[in-house]
C-alpha cells in the first residue's frame, strides 16, 4: 500500500488535560481514566463455509432456553444486537403437552400440534419477536421437534395451545395424524413394546420410539408434507434456521426429503441455516455425527465434553484443541459450553460450576473454532424442574436477577462476542501457557486474550501481535469502537508487541483491535532523541490509544534504531490527534517534549509516518 507521510504544523497545548507547551517541565497527567480504543474478548478463528453469520456478520448464536417470546424479542434489542450477537435459539414454538400440577421444561419436547400457541406465547407474540429480533440485526432460529410427538406414556389431554389428541390411540387433530403416521412394531420397529435396546442398530434408533415418544413415520409423504408445512409456516414468520431436535432418530434420507421441501429465508432469501442434534458415542458408522452432515451442521457434544475435562484439569492441553481431538469439522459443527440437557446430567460445565463456566465461555469465543453457542437458562434443583411460569405453566418473563442465569449478559461473555466477530478469520498465534491453568493467546494481530483458570493472580510479559497502543480489557470494561472509549482499565501494548498483564484469579484479560465504523489506519511515530543510561522515550497523546495524556498510559518506544526511537500505532481513521514525546527517567520522573503539542489528523486508510527531533 503506498504510504504517506504526514506534514505536521505545532499548535498550543489545549488545556488543563494537556502537558504545558514549552520547556522541559515535569507535568503530572490528570487522573483521566484512559479509553482505550482496543480490547474485546476472543473470537472464533474462523468463518465454517455454512456458519450462520447475521446480516452484520456475526455467527454467535445466544441460545435463550426456554425464555417466553416477549422476553426474546427484548434481549434482542437491548443485548443481543448491540453487543453482536448473530442470531438467537428460542424454544420449540409448537403446541406441546400440558400436565397437571407440575410443568417440567421437558414438556415443549412432546409436540401436540404445530400451530404456534405454546407455553412461551402465541402466534402473534411469536411473529412479533422475529420482526424485532430482526429489527435488532439478529437471526432467529427455532427448535423443532420433528422425530416424535407427545408420549404414549402420558395421562393428561392437555396442551398449551387446546389442540386435541388422545397419544394412546395416536390421533393428533391438528395435524390430522392417524396410527398410520406412526412406526409400528413389527413392520417397523422389531421390539414388541416398541423401545430402543439396541443403540447400535440403526432400525431400531430410527424407527422405535425414543423414551415412549410416538415416533412419526417420517419415510412416508404424508409425515413430510405436515413437517415440511410447519417449517414452511416458521419461514414465513421470518425464521432463518433450525435446531434440529433428535436428528440422529431420523433417517438421513427422511431428513433430506423434508428439508427438500422448505422454502428459502424471508429475511435474507438464502437456504435455512440447520444444525442438528446428534449425540456421539455410537459403534455404528451410520449413527455417528459425520453420517449427518449432508444435512447441515450438528452439534459438538465432544467439544463441550473436552471443555470440561481441560477446565477442571490442565487448560494448557488446549494448545491443540480442534479436529485431532475427534472434533466435526469447523465448517460443519456448532459448538457449545453446555445445553439443556447436558447441564443436568453432568457431563459438561454449567451455571454451578463457577468461574470456569463463564472462561470456558470466554476460551470458546476466542478459539473461534466454528459456530459457537452461549446458553442462557434458568435456575434448577431437580432435572425436571420448570422455568419460572405460572399456575398454568406459561413462562413468565425473564428477570435475570431472579430465577434466570442469563450468561449471555455476563460483561466479559457478551463483549467477547465482539471481539469474536472483529477477529473472524485470523489465525491462533502467539501461544503462551505455564504449564497448568493459564494461557494467553492471539488471533493474529486482530485480538489477544488471557485466561487464569488458577486460584491465584498471574502476572506475564506476553507477546500480544497487536499494534503498540492502549487497548481496553473487554471483560473488565465496555468499549466504545467508534471513540475508544472505555469504562473499565486498559492495557499498554509496546512498540515491539508485548504487553505486562495482571491476570486476576480465576478470570481473564481480552483485548482487541475493534472493526469501527471509520476503521484504523497505522501509524509509525520516529523522534530523534540521545539519552542517557536507564532512560526510555515514550509517546503520549490526545486520543485514548495514545493514553489520554497519561503518562501512566504512555506508549513505549523501540530504540532498535537509536538515536531513533520508533514504534508504530494503531490509530482511528480520520481524526486530529495532538501528541508529544516524553522520557521517563530511572528515578521514576517524567521529563516533557518542550514545545508546542505536535498535531497531525489521520487518513481514511493506509498507513503513515510521522519524523520528529526532540
Amino acid at each position: 500500500m503506498r504510504k504517506r507521510i504526514h506534514i505536521r504544523r505545532r499548535t498550543p497545548s489545549p488545556g488543563s488535560t494537556t502537558p504545558p507547551s514549552g520547556g522541559t517541565a515535569r507535568w503530572v497527567a490528570v487522573g483521566v481514566l484512559v479509553a482505550a480504543a482496543v480490547v474485546v474478548p476472543l473470537t472464533t478463528q474462523a468463518q465454517p463455509a455454512r456458519a450462520a453469520t447475521g446480516p452484520d456478520g456475526g455467527d454467535v448464536i445466544a441460545n435463550l432456553f426456554e425464555w417466553n417470546w416477549n422476553s426474546v424479542a427484548n434481549e434482542c434489542t437491548s443485548e443481543l444486537g448491540p453487543k453482536g450477537y448473530g442470531a438467537v435459539e428460542v424454544a420449540p414454538p409448537q403446541d406441546s403437552i400440558r400436565l397437571s400440577g407440575t410443568h417440567p421444561w421437558w414438556e415443549v419436547y412432546q409436540p401436540i400440534g404445530y400451530d404456534l400457541n405454546s407455553r412461551m406465547g402465541n402466534a402473534a407474540q411469536f411473529a412479533a419477536m422475529v420482526t424485532t429480533c430482526h429489527n435488532a440485526g439478529v437471526k432467529v432460529y427455532a427448535d423443532a421437534v420433528l422425530n416424535h410427538m407427545a408420549g404414549n406414556n402420558n395421562t393428561s389431554t392437555d396442551s398449551y395451545g387446546g389442540d386435541t389428541f388422545n397419544s394412546s390411540t395416536e390421533s393428533y387433530s391438528q395435524p390430522g395424524y392417524t396410527s398410520a403416521d406412526f412406526h409400528q412394531y413389527p413392520g417397523n420397529c422389531p421390539n414388541s413394546d416398541l423401545s430402543i435396546q439396541d443403540w447400535n442398530n440403526q432400525t431400531q434408533v430410527q424407527d422405535c420410539d425414543l423414551s415412549n415418544l410416538e415416533d412419526l413415520a417420517t419415510e412416508t409423504t404424508h409425515v413430510r408434507q405436515t413437517e415440511a408445512g410447519y417449517l414452511n409456516s416458521l419461514i414465513a414468520d421470518g425464521v432463518d434456521g433450525f435446531r434440529m431436535d433428535a436428528a440422529k432418530h431420523i433417517a438421513q434420507a427422511d431428513m433430506a426429503a423434508i428439508l427438500a421441501q422448505v422454502n428459502n429465508t424471508t429475511w435474507t432469501n438464502q437456504r435455512p441455516y440447520v444444525y442438528q442434534e446428534v449425540i456421539p458415542g455410537s459403534t455404528n458408522s451410520a449413527l455417528q455425527p459425520a453420517a449427518f452432515e449432508s444435512n447441515g451442521s450438528v452439534i459438538e457434544f465432544t467439544y463441550a465434553q473436552d471443555l470440561k475435562t481441560q477446565f477442571t484439569g490442565d487448560i494448557a492441553n488446549l494448545k491443540t484443541f480442534g479436529q485431532s481431538w475427534g472434533l466435526e469439522p469447523p465448517s460443519a459443527s456448532t459448538s457449545m459450553v453446555t445445553n439443556h440437557d447436558t447441564e443436568r446430567n453432568g457431563s459438561t460445565l454449567n451455571y454451578k460450576s463457577g468461574a470456569s463456566y463463564i472462561l470456558a465461555n470466554l476460551f470458546e469465543l476466542a478459539w473461534g473454532y466454528d459456530v459457537p453457542q452461549v446458553y442462557a437458562s434458568f435456575d434448577w434443583t431437580n432435572s425436571d424442574d420448570s422455568p419460572p411460569a405460572d399456575a398454568n405453566g406459561y413462562v413468565t418473563d425473564t428477570d435475570c436477577s431472579n430465577g434466570w442465569f442469563c450468561t449471555d449478559r455476563n460483561q466479559g461473555v457478551a463483549n467477547m462476542v465482539g471481539w469474536h466477530n472483529a477477529v473472524a478469520g485470523q489465525p491462533v498465534a502467539n501461544w503462551y501457557d505455564d504449564g497448568s491453568n493459564l494461557i494467553a493467546f492471539s488471533r493474529g494481530d486482530r485480538g489477544w486474550i488471557a485466561v487464569n483458570n488458577e486460584s491465584a493472580a498471574k502476572t506475564i510479559t506476553v507477546a500480544t501481535g497487536l499494534p503498540a497502543g492502549n487497548y481496553c480489557d473487554v471483560i473488565h470494561g465496555d468499549l466504545t469502537p467508534s471513540t475508544g472509549a472505555c469504562t473499565g482499565s486498559t492495557v499498554v501494548v509496546a512498540t515491539n508487541g508485548t504487553a505486562t498483564v495482571t491476570v486476576p484469579a480465576d478470570d481473564a484479560v481480552a483485548l482487541y483491535l475493534p472493526t469501527a465504523a471509520s476503521g484504523t489506519v497505522g501509524e509509525s511515530f520516529n523522534v530523534n532523541e540521545t539519552t542517557t543510561y536507564g532512560q526510555n522515550v515514550f509517546l503520549v497523546g490526545s486520543i485514548p490509544a495514545l493514553g489520554n495524556w497519561d503518562t501512566s498510559q504512555a506508549i513505549p518506544l523501540s530504540s532498535s534504531g537509536y538515536p531513533v526511537w520508533s514504534g508504530t500505532v494503531s490509530l482511528p481513521a480520520n481524526t486530529s490527534i495532538q501528541y508529544k514525546y516524553i522520557i521517563k527517567n530511572p528515578d521514576g520522573s517524567i521529563t516533557w517534549e518542550p514545545g508546542n503539542n505536535h498535531s497531525f489528523t489521520t487518513g481514511g486508510s493506509g498507513s503513515g509516518t510521522l519524523n520528529d527531533s526532540w
